[in-house]
């Protein structure tokens, strides 16, 4: 089975062909379909292990764009003590789903 593990935004994941994950949000050109990761730090296939120092020459991981979802709702308190004073505000992170269609390389 081969796999490799990319960057993308200071996060490491190991992906195989077909798993779905979810990367941070960010701004994708107009009809963009399709995400390339240039970073992929190791890459293991029938012929062997390849280990970049950082990355891997030649290699990187097409994904198929998915959508737009939101996170787990987080709720953030402040609280000051004997002064009556308490506020709660949630929020959701914004990410993209993708799927790995191919690893070239």
């Amino acid at each position: 089975m081969a796999y490799a593990i990319i960057e993308d935004s200071g996060t490491q994941l190991k992906v195989e062909t077909g798993d779905r994950f979810e990367i941070d949000l960010r701004d994708l050109a107009e009809g963009q379909t399709t995400i390339t990761f240039d970073k992929v730090l190791l890459v293991s296939s029938d012929a062997g292990v390849k280990i970049g120092t950082p990355v891997v020459a030649g290699v990187s991981v097409t994904a198929k764009i998915l959508g737009q979802i939101a996170g787990d709702k987080i709720y953030v308190e402040r609280f000051t003590r004997r002064k009556g004073f308490h506020r709660r505000v949630g929020h959701r992170q914004k990410y993209i789903a993708v799927q790995v269609e191919t690893i070239n390389g």
